[in-house]
């Protein structure tokens, strides 16, 4: 006999008995076996239709609707009863299938084949491998943004370690943070991340226990998981959620349940922003899009490209395979870095504690991911195998960190900063001592409530003042110090350029 439960729409599931029709309106809830809370409509010859929301499983909420549309249908009750013990029978087995297919299609991992091994091995094995990875990235199909693609993949990259990163990307509307953030995830292997463009509340607390470990999880705009900010914070910091509900039991009892979800997950997220995020963007790497016009070229020159036909798309799905199998073939081993304790960030950095753990940990990240150059190790007490962290990575490390240190380091925001660059460069070519709004509005072209929000930001932190002008007229502005961004960079360099020498010296 055919199965009378139609799931083509998944969100619409029907199912008749006889003269009785019904329709689950907005699916099934596939997780918590526990319950069953449906909206269910129910149509009987010319009958107006009963819609009613109620949890299947609780006896009390199924006597009130079979009541209820025994009285308005004017039949009887039993038949009724047996017409949604059926329906009910008829879901329960739907969920748990769906439920058996979408476990075996999440634990269906692809099985290198033995040439695609040995690629990635070559790959992982060569030198020069950050380098080599960053142009492969460039040739996957992502344009410029060089510092910013690499930086983003290794942090991809440590969801694999027991201490995954975590990464925000900043940028005005349209600058390409999310474009960057999706062509840098389809390097990343399908069953090892999670792409979400929106999300309630309590959506994390309800993924079973186990099944967020070592994930990435792409959030397209933070905008869209307003609610779920706190989980994810959680994830980061303590690298499991937990939560405490109360449900009711088949009896209509209640009763209370722990649910708790580990991790560990790697997190990123796009925003235009920045302050609304602070306190997530506290535990991430915060990378600011390249919007100059260099970068606007580059882009441009693709997009020229393609229309022309002149983009190798197989040379791109090779690259993006490539790195695919590569993040495949990286096994998961303890790193130890035998310099740890002799490495220090810059003072003015803010939140150090955070920042200082980011360092040591993106370090390790670099020395998991050259794994397959460094020597294994077996700790004489515990037997454990690990490898060590090199010089040679501190120095990758820090050439990246440099950037990442500087940000943390800066009292204006992302944007606010750019802003300021740019009217600093506009006045030195011009040799101007002082400008206006309005001048500078129409030099930088840049919308008037946004260059009012970055001058109040500016003389906040009294990086420029008023000279002279009124309210009416408008005021004249003058720039206390052109050359604080560039002392606040030296400064962060000298740092961590003289610990790595320093280290350099103690090895020798």
């Amino acid at each position: 006999m055919e199965n009378p439960l139609n799931t083509q729409n998944p969100q619409h599931i029907t199912f008749r008995y006889e003269q009785l029709s019904f329709s689950v309106l907005g699916g099934i809830r596939l997780s918590g076996l526990d319950s069953m809370r449906v909206t269910i409509k129910t149509e009987f010859m010319k009958c107006p239709p009963i819609r009613h929301n109620l949890d299947l499983y609780n006896d009390s909420q199924l006597e009130k609707l079979i009541r209820k549309t025994a009285e308005r249908f004017e039949i009887g009750s039993v038949y009724i009863n047996k017409a949604i013990s059926e329906l009910v029978n008829q879901l329960e087995n739907y969920r748990l299938a769906e439920n058996k297919r979408q476990a075996v299609k999440q634990e269906t991992r692809k099985i290198l084949s033995d040439k695609e091994k040995k690629l990635a091995l070559e790959f992982l094995k060569s030198k020069d491998l950050l380098l080599r990875t960053n142009d492969l990235i460039g040739k996957g199909g992502v344009i410029g943004e060089e510092l910013n693609r690499l930086l983003m993949y290794l942090i991809f990259t440590s969801r694999k370690t027991y201490r995954p990163l975590h990464i925000v990307s900043f940028g005005s509307s349209g600058s390409g943070k999310s474009h960057l953030q999706e062509k840098v995830g389809e390097l990343i292997p399908q069953e090892d991340k999670i792409e979400i463009t929106s999300l309630t509340g309590n959506a994390f607390y309800y993924f079973d226990k186990d099944e967020l470990g070592h994930k990435l999880i792409l959030i397209e705009d933070l905008d869209g998981v307003l609610a779920a900010l706190y989980p994810i914070r959680e994830l980061q910091s303590k690298q499991k959620i937990s939560k405490t509900v109360t449900i009711k039991d088949n009896k209509g009892n209640s009763k209370t349940i722990h649910l708790v979800v580990y991790g560990p997950v790697s997190i990123a997220g796009c925003t235009t922003q920045e302050r609304i995020y602070e306190d997530n963007a506290n535990r991430s790497f915060l990378i600011y899009l390249d919007e100059s016009e260099d970068q606007d070229e580059k882009v441009m020159h693709y997009q020229r490209l393609l229309s022309a036909g002149k983009i190798n798309y197989g040379q791109q799905k090779e690259a993006r395979e490539l790195l695919q199998n590569v993040q495949r073939t990286l096994q998961p081993i303890t790193v130890r870095n035998p310099y740890a304790e002799h490495l220090k960030i810059p003072k003015e950095v803010f939140k150090p504690r955070r920042t200082n753990a980011h360092y040591i940990a993106f370090i390790e990240a670099i020395t998991f991911y050259n794994q397959y150059q460094r020597e294994q190790k077996a700790d004489e007490d515990t037997g454990e195998v690990y490898i060590e962290t090199t010089l040679e990575d501190i120095a990758e490390a820090n050439t990246m960190m440099k950037y990442i240190l500087l940000r943390k380091s800066d009292e204006l925001s992302g944007a606010c900063r750019g802003y300021f660059e740019k009217l600093k460069t506009y006045t030195k070519e011009k040799k101007l001592k002082g400008f206006t709004n309005k001048e500078i509005r129409s030099a930088l072209r840049i919308n008037h409530n946004t260059q009012k929000m970055f001058m109040a930001e500016l003389q906040q932190y009294s990086y420029i003042r008023k000279v002279e002008g009124n309210k009416k007229k408008g005021y004249h502005y003058e720039i206390s110090s052109f050359e604080e961004y560039e002392a606040l960079q030296t400064r962060i360099n000298n740092v961590l350029d003289e610990i790595l020498q320093g280290l350099k010296k103690r090895r020798s």
